[in-house]
């Protein structure tokens, strides 16, 4: 048989450090897998602590500006505990979306003992990312910022501190659904605040003076629409993405699909764990599909097909996608 190197364009990044086998460590034990996913990026962090700055500011006027100081009773009761529910929702779906692998292929996984346990058969391509040493399955994309091959990635959201992939879409699906709800409800109960202190006299429709209470409503509005529009956009690209299953980087890249789409209403079964219900809308209830292995180990396969420990270590000392043909 001969080896067919099939040059990639994607990901490649052609350093001598990345393209040594002795760089590929074995990948961690099952063991230690059990640690929380984390990424420790100080622009991601950032962004992550002031998104629940601004969560937390909303409610601080909500509540305290608006709502405590309404003579109506009801009025407040019922809005407050529907924005704040909505709140509690949107930061833990924020929270599972941060904490939750999105789908990271093992890491160093690229070893001559997993090359070889695979018997990969005539006319199988697999591919080796050269940054983090791994099989890369087919829709993997590498990530810079998490420096981990993520299975379906659509980008790396900074807002939530890490990728959006297969694992954790649901979630961040979630996350921004919930942020467009609450900013509309803090712009209406704005709206109306600002009609009742024109018929009254402001200082009776707020604990705070005058022009405190105009500047709390004018930033929250402010807060209220641009995240409106912004969270909108993305709820609407993430549901678009699953439903045509492709994402953003195959969409950026016009890639061609390889795979069998799994679109529609199918799609979205998929990405939120099962038929429609509650479970759905449920950012602390777990999804029920299993990741795809990197990759499938070819079963019988005869002997003349697998590669030989000459032609695994070519496969580990470059950056090709290695094709195994009968000669």
């Amino acid at each position: 048989m001969m080896i067919t190197p099939v040059h990639r364009f994607r990901d490649i990044e052609r350093k001598p450090e990345y393209l040594q086998p002795e760089k590929c460590v074995p990948p961690p034990s099952r063991a230690s897998l059990g640690t929380m996913w984390f990424i420790r990026d100080g622009c991601g962090i950032a962004c992550a602590v002031v998104t629940w700055m601004l969560v937390f500011y909303a409610d601080f006027v909500v509540l305290l500006v608006m709502l405590v100081p309404s003579r109506d009773y009801v009025y407040s009761v019922i809005n407050g505990t529907l924005f704040n529910t909505l709140a509690f929702l949107a930061l833990a779906s924020h929270f599972r979306a941060m904490l939750t692998d999105p789908g990271a292929v093992p890491k160093g996984n690229a070893t001559k003992e997993f090359i070889e346990s695979l018997q990969l058969k005539p006319g199988q391509v697999v591919y080796k990312c050269p940054k983090c040493c791994s099989i890369k399955p087919d829709r993997a994309h590498h990530c810079s910022v998490c420096k981990r091959c993520i299975r379906k990635m659509d980008h790396h959201c900074p807002w939530v501190n890490n990728c959006v992939g297969e694992n954790n879409q649901k979630y961040f699906v979630l996350f921004t659904m919930y942020i467009a709800l609450i900013s509309l409800h803090a712009l209406i109960m704005v709206g109306f605040h600002f009609l009742y202190c024109f018929e009254e006299d402001w200082t009776k429709c707020s604990s705070f003076s005058p022009p405190t209470t105009v500047i709390l409503l004018i930033l929250l509005c402010f807060e209220a629409l641009l995240f409106l529009i912004f969270t909108s956009v993305m709820f609407g690209t993430q549901v678009h993405s699953i439903c045509t299953d492709e994402t953003g980087i195959e969409r950026l890249k016009n890639q061609k699909p390889t795979w069998e789409k799994i679109s529609g209403w199918e799609g979205m079964k998929l990405a939120f764990g099962g038929a429609f219900s509650l479970g759905w809308f449920n950012p602390f209830s777990n999804l029920n599909c299993e990741s795809p292995a990197p990759v499938e180990a070819a079963a019988a396969a005869p002997p003349s097909a697998i590669m030989t420990q000459e032609e695994i270590e070519q496969f580990l000392a470059q950056d090709v996608a290695i094709q195994v043909l009968h000669e």
